[in-house]
């Protein structure tokens, strides 16, 4: 397992992925979009026209399609069987499915599987998503919770959006986000929890710089010794 293990958590749009990608860097650590591993599945079940509900069918693309994931401009790059789907996987119907495959008891775990295994071949690893510091790595030297209220996360995302060429309205946006947040916290397995040793950061009112900023100072307080 990695030597400096740094878990992210936190609801939808709180800004997890980004700030785990910049803090990644000014620590010249690894980065683990463990959200992108759940939605290349959701765009393999969508390509194989797979009932997102029939988790043994699910299954059936860890078995025989190639997922691979790898480092790319910054972000965490994805494939399936070869081609790259990096930009496929960040759609709006991907996101609106990934919260099914998310709840598969037997995905889940078998993703968890794998981020572990991708873990264990880095020195030093920045790990974001809903369980992180929960069960994935609930050992992790240090744990950060992410937050910010609704209204907030909603903007950022249709922010996102727009950037992409969509454009929802801001009012489907919250929508999306309160149907996943009741997803995430009530599935059976690994739901969205903060941690009881995690630190809570409320990015409501912060800049992405702020928010880094603060986690690298927590970091270098309590992980001093593995930097």
């Amino acid at each position: 397992m990695a030597n400096l293990i740094i878990t992210i958590d936190g609801p939808a749009a709180s800004g997890k992925s980004t700030v785990a990608q910049l803090l990644a860097k000014e620590l010249g650590a690894s980065f683990l979009d463990t959200g992108a591993m759940y939605r290349t599945v959701t765009l393999a079940a969508m390509q194989d026209r797979i009932d997102v509900n029939n988790e043994q069918k699910l299954l059936s693309i860890l078995e025989n399609r190639r997922l691979e994931f790898f480092p790319k401009a910054g972000e965490m790059g994805a494939s399936i069987d070869g081609v790259d789907v990096t930009r496929q996987i960040r759609s709006a119907e991907v996101t609106a499915n990934a919260r099914y495959i998310a709840s598969a008891v037997k995905i889940r775990e078998k993703l968890v599987q794998m981020q572990r295994q991708f873990a264990a071949g880095e020195e030093k690893i920045v790990t974001e998503g809903r369980d992180q510091g929960t069960v994935a790595f609930a050992d992790a030297d240090i744990k950060f919770y992410l937050t910010a209220d609704a209204a907030e996360r909603a903007r950022r995302r249709q922010a996102q959006q727009r950037t992409k060429g969509n454009s929802e309205s801001l009012e489907k946006i919250q929508k999306a986000i309160a149907a996943r947040d009741k997803s995430d916290r009530s599935r059976p397995i690994g739901p969205l929890t903060v941690a009881d040793d995690a630190i809570i950061v409320d990015t409501t009112n912060l800049s992405i710089e702020q928010v880094v900023e603060k986690l690298l100072g927590f970091v270098k307080e309590k992980c001093s010794g593995k930097l």
